[in-house]
């Protein structure tokens, strides 16, 4: 008797579980949640003071992430006003969603710029991405980077994104290097293993890829990874060996099975303070 009732006790919280981690379709927002950091450093510069920074990643569009989740997110966006989107790549499962996937996403412009990179799953459509986005607005960080200069008083912020974060991409680390120190730098990668292997130093990293995993047992048991670090980098907020705090997005829509278990599809809003006032 005492087993049936544990067992069905079991049963009703892995139900509520479940729910709770792919509530998507009755969160207004389109996806589980809202995932809110602050970031609160020495290095953000008074100008950068309550900025906002959005971060949408691994899309999979379509997959669990639906074209009704779609519209949602992009609401969910335009309320949220950030002054700056960032997109960590993976978007869409097939050639046929690309304009309308990005034609959606510019309707959620920031107040300023939307800078994306590429995944691993973009690389088979990779010309229509890029056209998608050169015609939206959108602009994507191949190996490069954006320098915004704060007027009259020098010095500004920079955002660099690595065209492929699985590649052994060494000039490109010596590139970043070379990037003036003196200016905030966010770091955009598809892998959170790029920003750690090659040791890249900025202010604050970005990046998907993991999906948090997908499918946990309670957060206590992760099969899938999908990183060389282990759960170091496998969601949330980090610190690399050499001290670049790094966000690990949960990422939107799904990869293989259409299935998420006690990890909430998100996006990310990051807040910087200054603590120069």
């Amino acid at each position: 008797m005492r087993i049936t009732v544990f067992l069905r006790q079991f049963v009703i919280l892995a139900a509520a579980m479940l729910l709770i981690s792919s509530c998507a379709t009755l969160s207004p927002n389109g996806v589980g949640r809202v995932k809110r950091y602050t970031f609160a450093e020495e290095s953000v510069p008074e100008e950068l003071d309550g900025w906002k920074f959005a971060f949408v990643s691994d899309l999979h569009y379509p997959s669990l992430f639906t074209p009704k989740r779609l519209g949602k997110l992009v609401r969910k966006l335009q309320k949220e006003a950030p002054d700056i989107l960032l997109l960590g790549g993976d978007y869409v499962t097939d050639s046929d969603s690309i304009d309308v996937l990005f034609e959606s996403l510019s309707a959620a412009m920031p107040r300023w710029n939307t800078f994306a990179v590429l995944g691993n799953h973009d690389k088979r459509n990779e010309e229509l991405i890029r056209q998608a986005m050169d015609k939206y607005g959108i602009y994507l960080l191949d190996g490069v980077a954006w320098r915004t200069e704060f007027l009259d008083i020098g010095g500004g912020y920079t955002v660099a994104g690595v065209y492929d974060s699985f590649a052994n991409d060494t000039l490109f680390a010596q590139y970043v290097e070379q990037l003036d120190d003196s200016d905030f730098l966010i770091f955009l990668s598809h892998t959170p293993d790029f920003v750690e292997r090659h040791s890249i130093t900025a202010d604050l990293a970005f990046a998907g890829h993991t999906h948090g995993g997908q499918v946990s047992l309670f957060g206590l048991y992760t099969p899938v990874k999908n990183t060389c670090y282990g759960r170091r980098f496998l969601r949330g907020r980090n610190r690399t060996t050499n001290g670049t705090t790094i966000i690990t997005t949960n990422g939107v829509g799904t990869s293989r099975r259409k299935i998420r278990f006690c990890v909430p599809s998100e996006i990310v809003v990051v807040t910087l303070k200054s603590k120069k006032l």
